[in-house]
């Protein structure tokens, strides 16, 4: 067998994606990028940097797999030519960005100078969503050109190779850019990020038409899971040990000796090098480690930077933050070890970086601060939140601005998908409640780290009560009608509808309502819509809550006055 490497640009890309030529094995996972990886690998292409190749099997008369087209794509055309082994995260993201075709989002170009790579011009998206009653997409803006230019923002698919987007593109500049002048600019520009994504070259291992079905499988199965290139971290070690001789490894087992939950959250290594870079100023990425004496830099504050993985840890303990899994965004972890390893310790002062720093993740967790340019912003965070601490206490942190990044509107908190995904925003809601105390329905204990294992992600309402509703799947996966409960507890309630098991746990509890109504409110659980039985109301009024308790953590001041009697018995 012989494999052949190939080029192919962008536009040929889509158009066999277009035409169904190029489609995907029905065996491969679906769609799992995030919107952020989204957003980078659009950054990277803009920068005219390689974004790997990848695999092809050609097929011939016969295909060998039973196959899928890419999300998004049409789903007739052409005689297959080919299955995509490796690269569907990519190929999808290109072809629903460069397409707008989310449901939920909706990507722009922003021609302005790129905060992380001082490029000219940089990708970003937003959320989009409906109220029962909205005839288009919120949030409205995002529907009106001359709204859209007025933020900097050009939809990405006006950006598109090819005559159509163009065509489009024309007619978006007359309706968005009232000054002439302006405007022929604004396309002169547009014209050369087209032809940036038009030249764009995504090359391709192929499989010949020969090749085994348990042969591709064997070489899809390499390419996926078995690769083990040397790691950054391994090229550390090796610099650490040559340098200062002394060994890297030893040093990070004294991390998981002296502080062995970090890596319930973290790996050891990687927080390591992460947050020695934050310590020195610098930039967390390959680049700042592969330099000749950042072995010797992070020998010199290794002390410091145990004191601040432990501390970190404990703090998101203290959070009711319990692990990996339940953690929104883990960016937060090494920017709180590098800010806590420069606290003091004790009082008024200790409580400070506290109130702060307990801020700061939250803020982390529910807003966009670190769906794109991680690196750059966690520096940013972390040189802005440690000048705060200090003695510039009047330069608020980039990531407490409301107008760069708004909390969520009670709408999104809806929308939010289940939180066993790996969902920032789906996450937050389901940390928020935890922090509340989050007892069990039936016996009353509360969440811990112990007894986190015990615990499964329950539907609140039924699965099978709502499908038999013939409520859609993505409206049942909710982070709304989520909550983490004991396995029995979990297994007794079952597909009842809540009003039932509700009026079971009333009964059986030996303080009668008022106990049950306090063990939903450690959810952060409305109790009168859960007996009322009706979904959306349900939704709508968790959704007010978790919105109240969010800004309250924060640190904004929009309280609804209406929220807690929701919490209260009837």
């Amino acid at each position: 067998m012989s494999i052949s490497a190939q080029n192919r640009s962008l536009p040929d890309w889509f158009t066999r994606i277009r035409t169904r030529q190029t489609v995907l094995p029905r065996f491969q996972r679906f769609e799992a990028w995030s919107y952020a990886n989204v957003t980078q690998l659009f950054n990277t292409v803009l920068q005219g940097l390689p974004v790997g190749a990848v695999l092809v099997l050609e097929v011939g008369n016969q295909e060998p797999f039973l196959s899928r087209t890419i999300v998004g794509a049409p789903e007739t055309g052409e005689r297959v030519t080919e299955h995509l082994l490796d690269g569907q995260q990519r190929l999808t993201a290109l072809w629903r960005g460069l397409h707008n075709n989310y449901p939920d989002r909706t990507f722009f170009l922003y021609l302005t100078d790129d905060e992380e790579t001082g490029q000219p011009y940089w990708v970003d998206s937003i959320a989009r969503w409906k109220n029962a009653t909205d005839g288009d997409y919120r949030p409205f803006w995002a529907n009106k050109p001359s709204e859209q230019w007025a933020r900097g923002a050009i939809p990405l698919d006006l950006c598109a190779p090819g005559d159509n987007a163009v065509t489009k593109f024309n007619e978006w500049a007359r309706k968005a850019i009232a000054d002439t002048d302006e405007r022929e600019k604004v396309k002169d520009r547009i014209w050369a990020i087209r032809q940036i994504f038009a030249t764009f070259n995504l090359p391709y291992l192929s499989l010949p038409v020969t090749t085994q079905k348990d042969t591709a499988l064997e070489v899809f199965l390499k390419m996926n899971t078995s690769a083990a290139p040397l790691s950054t971290y391994d090229i550390v070690v090796a610099q650490v040990e040559a340098g200062m001789g002394q060994s890297l490894h030893d040093l990070v087992s004294e991390v998981r000796k002296s502080c062995p939950d970090i890596e319930s959250y973290y790996p050891a290594e990687d927080v390591v090098l992460y947050a020695s870079a934050l310590l020195h100023d610098k930039p967390p990425s390959n680049a700042t480690y592969m330099e000749k004496d950042f072995g010797t830099m992070l020998v010199s504050t290794w002390e410091k930077l145990l004191k601040g993985i432990s501390s970190a840890t404990i703090f998101l303990q203290e959070e009711r933050i319990f692990d990996a899994a339940r953690l929104p965004t883990d960016v937060v972890v090494p920017v709180l070890a590098a800010l806590w390893a420069e606290a003091p310790d004790g009082l008024d002062i200790e409580g400070r970086y506290r109130s702060v720093l307990r801020k700061y993740i939250w803020r982390a967790f529910f807003t966009n601060r670190y769906e794109k340019s991680t690196n750059s912003r966690s520096l940013a965070d972390y040189t802005e939140i440690k000048a705060y601490l200090g003695k510039s206490r009047d330069a608020a942190p980039a990531v407490f601005d409301e107008k760069q990044h708004p909390l969520p509107e009670i709408q999104e908190l809806v929308n939010a998908s289940w939180p066993k995904k790996k969902d920032r925003l789906a996450r937050a809601i389901l940390a928020l409640a935890l922090r509340q105390g989050g007892y069990d329905l039936a016996d009353g204990s509360t969440v811990s780290r112990a007894n986190l294992p015990k615990r499964e992600y329950h539907h609140l309402f039924p699965d099978a009560h709502l499908r038999e509703l013939e409520v859609p799947d993505d409206k049942i996966y909710r982070s709304l009608n989520c909550a983490l409960v004991t396995w029995r507890t979990n297994r007794n309630i079952s597909c009842k509808e809540p009003e039932r098991y509700l009026a079971e746990r009333r009964a059986a509890a030996e303080l009668g309502e008022a106990d049950l109504v306090a063990r939903l409110a450690s959810h952060l659980i409305p109790y009168q819509e859960m007996i009322q039985g009706d979904y959306d109301a349900f939704l709508e009024a968790r959704a007010r809550l978790i919105h109240t308790a969010m800004q309250e953590i924060c640190g904004t001041t929009k309280v609804d006055a209406n929220i807690a009697p929701s919490l209260q018995p009837a």
